[in-house]
């Protein structure tokens, strides 16, 4: 397997559940409001022999030229988005579901950002977004998913295929879930949300930005324990994509 992170860059979020690019070099965290944490922002995509998989889909921030950030970052590891064959989403919080997809701005509608892929999601956790609308969810971005026939909807733990696992983990939001992809051998992990970051594998770290923090925290306690051999993907960690534990 090929693993690449697509990295949106680094930003600060506080109470207000707004991005606000932060330039690690230039900028000073201190001078930002009180509680702002400092998170990456990367998606993954998986190459296998057979699939090109892509774990959750950024902000859906576009560049200058209109072109969706995540699809120029594909381009420059030489991965083409209309050959993307699964899109896994661990929840659909916007920084994490932003580029499900895209507006055509000329013809006012909106369609998949990855048009011949499969994506899956919880079945619950739509339904919820849809219900809860709080400024985490942006229901109307949702829709063109949930009226889409490349929607699978999951319920519960199960596998996908002979490579890929899913569980039902409800740590960071009640519905939120994590993936195994395995192939020869190899096994990498994304846990999303309740593994954003390398340290808090390595702490006992309750978040209290989590639905259900203690659970997170003995989740990441058990996975790192489990997954010796596992290579960890970190979508917030603005130093260490990837780690397999010591």
């Amino acid at each position: 397997m090929n693993i690449y992170p697509l990295s949106e860059g680094s930003f600060t979020i506080d109470q207000t559940k707004k991005f606000v690019p932060f330039d690690t070099v230039a900028d000073n965290l201190a001078e930002r409001s009180k509680g702002s944490l400092l998170v990456e922002i990367q998606p993954f995509v998986v190459v296998t022999k057979d699939e090109i998989i892509l774990l959750d889909t950024g902000l859906g921030y576009t560049e200058p030229d209109g072109i969706l950030q995540i699809h120029h970052n594909m381009a420059r590891v030489g991965i083409d988005p209309l050959e993307v064959s699964k899109v896994l989403l661990t929840h659909l919080h916007k920084d994490h579901a932003g580029g499900i997809a895209i507006e055509r701005p000329m013809l006012g509608e909106r369609h998949l950002s990855f048009p011949n892929a499969v994506y899956y999601v919880q079945r619950m956790e739509l339904e919820y977004a849809f219900r809860t609308g709080t400024s985490s969810y942006v229901p109307e971005e949702l829709e063109i998913l949930a009226s889409s026939d490349k929607l699978v909807l999951l319920d519960g733990d199960g596998q996908i295929s002979d490579g890929i696992i899913y569980e039902l983990s409800g740590g960071h939001c009640p519905y939120h879930q994590v993936f195994w992809i395995r192939e020869g051998g190899s096994t990498v992990f994304f846990g999303g949300d309740e593994t954003p970051q390398l340290q808090q594998m390595k702490t006992r770290f309750m978040a209290k930005y989590d639905h259900d923090g203690r659970k997170a925290m003995e989740l990441r306690k058990k996975w790192w324990q489990e997954g010796k051999d596992w290579n960890f993907l970190f979508y917030h960690d603005i130093k260490i994509p990837t780690a397999v534990p010591e």
